[in-house]
């Protein structure tokens, strides 16, 4: 029988509570035992456990710990967040609590504790948008904020995963069509600001996360040089595909050279004259489709699957 990270961890946060500590030292340890939960779940039950410890860790503060009582805080948004099923009201509490923890947070010298509020706090933010519980101008500010703190010199990693989501952020916005040509070329200067500092050798993994989305936001740009993006979004392509491959990150690798098949069967064989057709593209991107439909079948990726085999369906060599 294998058991929860909680079962023990609910014993020692009685313990905890009932020992002769100080309240200050039942306080930390009660937030320690909720991130013991939170940072390493085995099940969604040790998550809601995790929220369970740091409110016990809220409530014991009352107004003594002010700055306890907001990373208590920030701990139960951050445990509320990542459980899987969480709906909006679960995100809405998510929300509420960052925003109470950053009125105390911002008063204090702890500016990249501020920094990780604010880069969770626009992710809540950019998910309640998608269901018109916020704004998502207001998670591009939470971005932007934290970027002032995690710049590229010191925190590469956070640094090209803010200027991913601002880009998305930027891709997400329902305008019109003038204002859509504004966003998407905001989204795509986002992603080129962040690869002039993130490369291959370094940062691998955040590298071709941002080639790959790049070469997204290139392919649907609204343009008259459709040819001349799709391009550039075939080169991003390619950059991405130096990292990622199908032994070591397959559903990346899948949604790559799905993301590939896409824009090859847009772009013509000879570009002097496209009124030629593209048959060879075509027969290149039917070969990563097939792949990339194979790869999501095998990791039962439906949704993904189902998409490709549309996309499959419509190619005519």
């Amino acid at each position: 029988m294998s058991f929860s990270i909680t079962d023990s961890t609910v014993k020692a946060a009685m313990e905890a509570i009932a020992s002769d500590a100080t309240t200050e030292e039942k306080i930390v340890m009660l937030i320690e035992l909720a991130q013991g939960c939170h940072k390493a779940p085995k099940t969604p039950k040790d998550l809601r456990s995790a929220v369970s410890l740091y409110y016990q860790a809220y409530e014991l503060c009352n107004n003594d710990y002010p700055l306890l009582k907001a990373r208590a805080k920030v701990g139960m948004a951050g445990a509320l967040q990542a459980i899987p099923t969480a709906g909006t009201d679960i995100l809405l509490q998510a929300k509420e609590s960052y925003e109470e923890a950053l009125t105390v947070m911002l008063a204090e010298n702890i500016p990249q504790e501020v920094a990780e509020v604010q880069m969770n706090l626009g992710l809540v933010l950019q998910s309640l948008a998608n269901h018109n519980l916020a704004r998502i101008t207001d998670s591009i500010k939470a971005y932007q904020a934290a970027l002032k703190v995690f710049t590229w010199q010191e925190f590469p990693q956070e640094y090209a995963i803010l200027h991913n989501n601002i880009a998305i952020a930027y891709l997400s916005m329902p305008l019109s069509s003038e204002k859509e040509y504004l966003q998407h070329g905001l989204a795509v200067q986002s992603f080129e600001t962040a690869l002039k500092h993130i490369n291959l050798i370094d940062h691998k993994r955040e590298y071709a996360m941002l080639q790959n989305n790049l070469g997204n936001a290139l392919q649907y740009l609204p343009s008259s040089h459709p040819v001349e993006n799709n391009l550039r979004a075939l080169a991003c392509y390619n950059e991405a595909l130096k990292v990622r491959n199908s032994y070591d990150t397959p559903l990346e690798y899948a949604n790559t050279i799905a993301n590939k098949a896409n824009v090859l069967s847009n772009i013509p064989d000879n570009l002097e004259h496209p009124e030629l057709g593209n048959p060879k593209n075509l027969t290149q991107a039917r070969e990563n489709y097939q792949q990339a439909l194979s790869i999501f079948t095998q990791h039962q990726q439906t949704e993904q699957a189902e998409i490709v085999s549309q996309a499959l369906l419509e190619i005519q060599i």
